[in-house]
């Protein structure tokens, strides 16, 4: 693989963690191994399913407990959440490291980074510890100007219309 970069997917709209998988799978098909972990996602997805048809070259890491959304959670269950977020976090720097991978999807870091459950400073060292060689990929909406200026790819998905507003709820195998 050539030099890998930093890629971002972002914006309001529907399709981030699509269009990382997609770059994953054409990632695969060109003979590259792919880690996607997932932050703040833990019910069953129709992506899971799929990918999970492509291991070992493409492999879905999840840490998280299945519980509701961070702002319905007690106490407790956020203390759950934080510690289920470090160990996906020194699960992410491990990889690095190891170099077990061509391309590392971290999907919904910057939710996990607007809930306040790891600094923007952590995930800046991380990313300038990238090994030379390895693609990574971020998710999630509202990147922070620190991330958006290592970046070398930085993708807005602009959501024009969303089902959701005339009261269509969302839909297994479209939504999620």
């Amino acid at each position: 693989m050539d030099k890998g970069l930093i890629q971002v997917y972002t914006g309001d709209g529907k399709g981030k963690t699509t269009a990382a998988i997609g770059q994953g799978i054409r990632a695969i098909g060109s003979g590259n191994k792919v880690f996607m972990v997932q932050f703040l996602k833990s019910s069953q997805t129709g992506e899971l399913s799929t990918l999970k048809r492509l291991e070992p070259e493409f492999r879905v890491f999840r840490f998280e407990r299945e519980r509701g959304f961070v702002w319905t959670l007690s106490k407790d269950e956020l203390d759950e959440l934080q510690a289920d977020i470090r160990n996906a976090f020194e699960f992410v720097k491990n990889c690095m490291q190891k170099k077990a991978c061509d391309v590392l999807i971290l999907d919904e870091i910057m939710g996990v980074l607007k809930n306040e459950l790891l600094s923007v400073t952590e995930i800046v060292t991380l990313l300038k510890s990238k090994p030379e060689e390895m693609e990574v990929v971020l998710t999630g909406r509202n990147v922070p100007s620190e991330i958006l200026e290592l970046a070398d790819y930085v993708s807005d998905i602009i959501g024009v219309k969303h089902p959701y507003q005339k009261g269509i709820a969302a839909r297994k195998g479209i939504e999620y």
